[in-house]
């Protein structure tokens, strides 16, 4: 199978007289296993997934949507936030593949003129912008962007930090699909978040990198309030999808709804190492920090409220 994959590749790459680089080999499998999962009889969200320039299977995920919803070209706009230096995330492969549109923001000026030094960003519509995310100027940066009076095909919310409080408080855009990260440390019985803190600094927070974001279930109460449905997780058990109530019936799918339990380990010792925790050791690393119950805003730690799931 494989190599029939790299022939193919080299057939397009020939009849299309680009060079053999590694960005366009990309492209060219993105391709033929996009053209693969039209002839899979789905039944689970892996059966689609495949990364091409995200950092697990949502390139797949994203692209199986756009071509059950039907997305028109008045909705092939994007948002992502939290991007780095684009070489990984959610919307490059929608952008080289798809030729969408798009405004992608990060927090990092050196990313973002990284990204303005590639020849993909003259090629195709893009604007990167450089800004300190938080919910008092989102509306703002959307506003005073290329999206402005734009419908939106996608909006890609991954910031390691406020993640829920930036999405509750969007009012601008009213985006078909929200792809958006959530923290499987923080269980999947509670709608829970860190507090909201405008400076918040996921490494500077805890050393140990685990305290960020919210829960699934406070995401799921948020799209509910916001008029989305959930439609399931990737399988590596980061990012969630929703999907616009009034267009949710075009899927027509009754794929499993993946809640994960993420199973990379990306935790932190004191020094600043990786030290492989496991879930329950993660548990136990930020077990005294406080979130907040979206629902009643009480505040409490997390190892009180995980106590029945730990």
């Amino acid at each position: 199978m494989k190599k029939l994959v790299k022939s193919l590749i080299s057939k397009i790459l020939k009849l299309t007289n680009f060079r053999n680089n590694d960005e366009v080999e990309k492209i060219a499998l993105g391709k033929i296993l996009k053209k693969k999962n039209n002839f899979k009889t789905l039944q689970k969200i892996e059966d689609v997934e495949f990364k091409i320039f995200s950092q697990f299977g949502d390139d797949g995920i994203i692209q199986f949507l756009i071509d059950k919803l039907e997305v028109g070209y008045d909705y092939q706009n994007f948002i992502e936030f939290g991007v780095e230096d684009y070489s990984e995330a959610n919307t490059k492969f929608l952008l080289l593949n798809n030729n969408w549109s798009g405004f992608i923001l990060d927090s990092s000026g050196k990313n973002i003129e990284t990204i303005k030094k590639k020849s993909y960003f003259w090629k195709y519509d893009l604007e990167a912008k450089q800004s300190f995310v938080k919910k008092e100027n989102i509306n703002e940066l959307i506003y005073n962007s290329s999206m402005k009076n734009k419908k939106i095909g996608i909006l890609s919310i991954d910031i390691d930090g406020n993640d829920y409080w930036i999405w509750k408080e969007i009012s601008v855009i009213d985006p078909m699909i929200v792809i958006i990260e959530y923290n499987s440390t923080f269980g999947q019985n509670h709608k829970i978040s860190i507090p909201y803190d405008k400076n918040f600094d996921r490494s500077k927070a805890h050393y140990s990198n685990l305290y960020w974001g919210a829960s699934i279930e406070a995401l799921k109460f948020l799209a509910d309030k916001k008029g989305y449905k959930f439609l399931t997780t990737n399988s590596a058990g980061n990012n969630a999808y929703f999907i616009k109530e009034n267009i949710f019936n075009k899927l027509e799918t009754n794929i499993k709804k993946n809640i994960f339990q993420s199973k990379f380990r990306e935790s932190r010792d004191k020094d600043g190492k990786k030290n492989f925790a496991n879930f329950e050791e993660r548990l136990k690393t930020i077990g005294h920090l406080e979130v907040i119950d979206v629902e009643t805003n009480e505040i409490s730690k997390l190892s009180k409220l995980l106590k029945t799931t730990v």
